[in-house]
């Protein structure tokens, strides 16, 4: 069931929070060993006792929040109290923490009951979900393949039936490189729409959090619980949160949408340009008028690469000086390039970065909506760390495959990721759509209309329904 069901069953008292609860527990035990998507669990009698003090609150009538009663697990980069937060790493393996994160916060005060934490890769880098405090996460439509990263639990376990919502954060794909690997929905918000407090850089902006889900609905209405300025996070502007709780019904006749698989040439699988190639009928249908066009995107890399180490330096830098050989090889690697990077090298990466959004904005004078690959290749042998070659090129490094999701990224521009189709092995291909900046409502009216017109979303992993 979709969340928005749920919570209306709830609130009219049809669906108690102890039935849901023994239901997502059930599933949770019959499907989680197969995938390892959800970690740090509560014991069962635990996540019952939480269910039935539900319950009795809304006996009282004193129900919190659109949430209430929906069991939940937090992305395990988010500090909530009451479950370790490991970061994916042996070094935090036991860390405890002693505050939520605001977004953890705010959550809980729209009523979910917290049961555990979804899998991460190491310190969240990568997009391949995989460490060594609780092992890798499986693709529910294929367990030999990724089910993507950094929030690859969460979407693993929305695939998979066992949470009907999740948070998840993105950096360079990490909200929507797990959605395309696991045909479900996720929004990388406009920078500044959730907040993301608390940080050590508030204003630098690249990382924003944001809903997953089973369908466009539930990934608005979890962001219309996310969303809206707190004032530990400066980088957050004044917003209305209800807006995304609303229909997201939309007449798109005339709409001019830019569509560029490949951002302009970047190495795209046979299998994802083929999935993706045979929807562009599916706007044209919606009423839109599609072109072939691409934003000039020049200097993302460089801007992307420089800033990100810089960033990951600046938070983990002291820890390798002592835990070098707890640390995956691509994470010292991400050190090493950040102690390289200069005052001059950011200085440099900031002022391309403002060129870049300027950019933007002028070709989104034209083009409302951008289409073009989330990930550029299906999702991929879960024994390998990162693919090392797409369509015969090769990766410089263990980022370098998911350039679509992060130089869209380098734009602070919405994008979602909504399921497309799947390859001829049945693996799970989705479609990107990048909107306007602050544009997160009709980011996700025209996934709708697309995810209605075409139905993938539907198509459960055999995983889930046995």
């Amino acid at each position: 069931m979709s969340a928005r069901e749920l919570s209306a069953l709830i609130h009219t008292r049809k669906l108690s929070a102890r039935e849901l609860m023994q239901a997502c527990l059930q599933r949770i035990e019959l499907v989680n060993p197969k995938i390892n998507a959800i970690v740090a669990k509560l014991d069962d009698d635990h996540c019952l006792a939480l269910a039935d003090e539900a319950d009795q609150v809304a006996a009282r009538g004193e129900m919190p929040g659109p949430l209430h009663g929906i069991p939940f697990a937090f992305k395990d980069m988010e500090a909530a109290v009451g479950f370790p937060q490991t970061l994916g790493s042996l070094i935090f393996k036991n860390f405890e923490p002693a505050e939520d994160t605001v977004l953890v916060e705010r959550l809980r005060g729209a009523g979910v009951l917290a049961i555990g934490k979804t899998n991460v890769p190491e310190f969240g880098l990568g997009s391949h979900t995989y460490n060594k405090v609780y092992g890798t996460t499986l693709n529910p439509y294929d367990t030999t393949k990724s089910a993507g990263g950094s929030s690859g639990g969460a979407g693993a376990a929305l695939a998979a039936g066992l949470l009907a919502i999740a948070d998840g954060s993105d950096l360079g794909g990490s909200l929507r490189n797990p959605a395309n690997f696991n045909n479900i929905v996720a929004l990388r918000p406009t920078v500044g729409l959730v907040p993301t407090a608390p940080t050590s850089l508030p204003l630098v902006g690249f990382i924003a959090k944001g809903p997953m889900a089973r369908s466009v609905a539930d990934t608005a209405f979890l962001l219309s619980v996310m969303a809206g300025p707190d004032p530990r996070d400066p980088g957050c502007y004044p917003s209305d949160p209800s807006t995304f709780a609303q229909p997201l019904g939309r007449d798109l006749s005339g709409v001019k949408v830019a569509w560029c698989p490949d951002l302009g040439g970047l190495p795209l699988d046979p299998s994802v340009r083929s999935v993706l190639e045979g929807q562009r009928a599916t706007f044209e249908d919606l009423g839109c008028m599609v072109e072939d066009a691409c934003p000039d995107l020049s200097g993302a890399e460089d801007i992307f690469l420089t800033i990100r180490a810089w960033m990951v330096a600046n938070s983990l830098a002291p820890l390798i000086e002592h835990f070098r050989d707890q640390m995956k090889p691509e994470v010292i690697w991400e050190l090493e390039s950040g102690a390289a990077v200069s005052g001059a090298d950011v200085a440099k990466a900031m002022a391309g970065h403002s060129e870049l959004i300027e950019r933007m904005r002028c070709f989104q004078e034209k083009y409302e909506f951008t289409l073009c690959a989330v990930n550029q290749v299906p999702p991929f042998d879960a024994a390998i760390d990162w693919p090392k070659e797409i369509d015969g090129v090769p990766m410089e490094h263990y980022i370098a495959w998911m350039r679509s999701a992060y130089w869209i990224t380098a734009t602070f521009c919405p994008a979602i990721s909504v399921p497309a189709g799947f390859t001829a092995d049945g693996l799970p291909v989705g479609i990107q759509i990048v909107g306007r900046y602050r544009d997160d409502l009709g980011v996700l009216q025209i996934a709708e209309a697309f995810e209605q017109a075409t139905g993938f979303g539907r198509q459960r992993p055999a995983i889930a329904l046995a």
